[in-house]
């Protein structure tokens, strides 16, 4: 039955999409591992976490520019987890675009199940950012600063989208570190 509006209705739409019949997380994954992706650590301060507030790091392989007038970024973060807790209630975090040579602090961030961040933190280089309060790793490619403007729920993750408060990209030779079928990698 054909259904038609009037000039003054506008057309019904739909609340929800529905999932594409025939595709399974296994197939959607392998597909999505063939997009190579930079790879970051996202860092913030929970200050609530003990008497002396408590640093949280999360690798990230979604992130991605969004705007340049106003600069924004985005970062998507696992629902429930403590990185998507922590941002919720703190405005301020950070990113770190990891370079090739630090692989070992992707991975020691990228470990499910954790209880604390503390020990994580214990060995690695990193200064404290002037405008966030969040660690910023040395030798990284670059780091940005960065306040919350919006959350977007969307499916088990949630997008959150920053506006840069503070950018560097200190001069290096070293190439990015990446993430392509499942693994950390080299550019080149």
């Amino acid at each position: 039955m054909l259904q038609t509006t009037s000039p003054h209705e506008p057309p019904a739409v739909p609340s929800a999409i529905p999932h594409a019949e025939g595709v399974s997380a296994d197939e959607f994954r392998a597909a999505l591992a063939r997009l190579a992706a930079g790879v970051v650590l996202v860092t913030a301060r929970d200050a609530e976490h003990g008497p002396r507030g408590e640093d949280a790091g999360m690798t990230a392989t979604a992130f991605l520019s969004v705007s340049l007038e106003p600069p924004l970024v985005l970062v998507s973060v696992r629902n429930d987890s403590r990185m998507d807790d922590l941002l919720e209630r703190q405005p301020l975090w950070a990113v770190s675009v990891l370079a090739e040579s630090q692989r070992h602090i992707a991975g020691r961030f990228a470990m499910k199940g954790r209880i604390s961040d503390r020990l994580l933190f214990e060995d690695i280089a990193y200064e404290r950012g002037e405008a966030s309060g969040a660690p910023l790793v040395r030798g990284a490619l670059a780091a940005l600063e960065c306040r919350t403007e919006q959350r977007v729920a969307a499916g088990d993750h949630t997008l959150v989208i920053g506006r840069v408060l503070t950018a560097t990209a200190p001069s290096t030779e070293s190439g990015p570190l990446t993430y392509f079928r499942g693994k950390y990698r080299r550019l080149g």
